[in-house]
This record gives structure tokens, sequence and C-alpha cells, in this order.
């Protein structure tokens, strides 16, 4: 990744211009030509940062991952001293949030992912959200239905959030409204946890 910032621009332009191909063309109909065209970009200016269009896409989760996982650290990191009902609540909210911005993008980088070889960063963002379920959740411990493991816990709480908050986002046309979706999965989470 550049240093200078005109660099960094030129990068911005770059990324930008990836994801508007990408949700318009579909990973198999982008090409590097299409999106150095569509970013107004000599192919030779795409190619001094990327060396391919899985090389784009790479950068793009990885932006992608690294907005989202930010974002849902530092709100975990503020509801430290929330309720469960509060926590879980933002939770499902953020990660609904987190979903619906760019939806079609994230559709396509979502399938994207074990392709470019980024699996792993998801997993890990995941991880970090379950250490922070976790310590949260050993904070409360005496909220929490008797014998309940809390590595569990945190492993099914952010499994389930994430997986019914996707499902939200690439079946739009099935899926509950959202604030129903916050409530139900809030609703499913809390059953789970307390006594």
């Amino acid at each position: 990744m550049p240093k200078q910032q005109r660099s960094k621009e030129t990068v911005d332009v770059i990324l930008a211009a990836t994801a508007r191909v990408l949700v318009k063309e579909g990973f198999d109909r982008a090409s590097t030509n299409r999106i150095a065209d569509a970013a107004g970009v000599s192919i030779g200016s795409l190619y001094q940062y990327f060396p391919s269009k899985e090389a784009l896409v790479a950068a793009l989760v990885e932006r992608h991952i690294e907005t989202m996982s930010e974002r849902l650290e530092a709100e975990m990191i503020a509801l430290v001293h929330a309720s469960l009902a509060v926590a879980v609540r933002r939770m499902v909210t953020l990660m609904l949030d987190a979903h619906a911005i760019e939806p079609e993008l994230h559709r396509v980088l979502n399938e994207q992912v074990p392709r470019v070889g980024r699996l792993h960063r998801v997993h890990e963002v995941e991880a970090r959200m379950q250490k922070l379920a976790r310590v949260y959740f050993e904070a409360r411990r005496g909220e929490l239905r008797p014998g309940l493991a809390l590595d569990t816990a945190a492993f099914v709480v952010v499994q389930t959030i994430e997986a019914l908050t996707h499902g939200a986002m690439t079946h739009q046309e099935s899926a509950p409204a959202g604030d129903v979706l916050v409530e139900e999965v809030t609703t499913l989470v809390l059953r789970y946890l307390l006594p």
C-alpha cells in the first residue's frame, strides 16, 4: 500500500472503481481494463498497485473487513457497562447496519472471499468478536443461565447474530423488516443466555 497522499488517493479511486465494476458486472466479467477505465487511470497505473483482479478484490475485502471490525470492536468495548438486553440489541443492530452498507458490494465480496484467500481474515474478526463477547459474559456470569459455558456462549451468540443479519441482507425479499429482525434476534439470543 502506498505511503504518499497522492498515491493513496489513486488507490482509493481504483478501489472505488473496482467496487462499482464488481457490483455492475460481477467478478467473472470484471477485468483490470474495465476497472482502469472506470477509475480514469491507465492500466499501467493500476498494475503499479495491483498485479491482478484478484489482488484488487483482496484489497477491497481487507478494507471492508477492517472498516467493519474497527466499528464493531469500538462499539463492543463501549457496551462493557450496558445491560445484557441493551448490549445484545445494539450488537444485532450494528451487524445489521454493517451488512446494509453497500449490500450488493457486500454480497459480491462475500462470494469472492474464498477465491482471493481472505477467509482467514473473516475468521480473525469473528474470533476477536467472540473474545470480546466472552469478556462481557464473564462480567455478567451471575445473570446468565447456570452452567452456561462462556466460550461456547460467545461462539453461539456471535455466529447466530452474524448468520441471521447476513441472511437478512442476502434474502431481503423474504426477510422481516429491520426493526422486527432486531427484536426477534435479540429475543432469541437473550432466551439462549438467560435462565
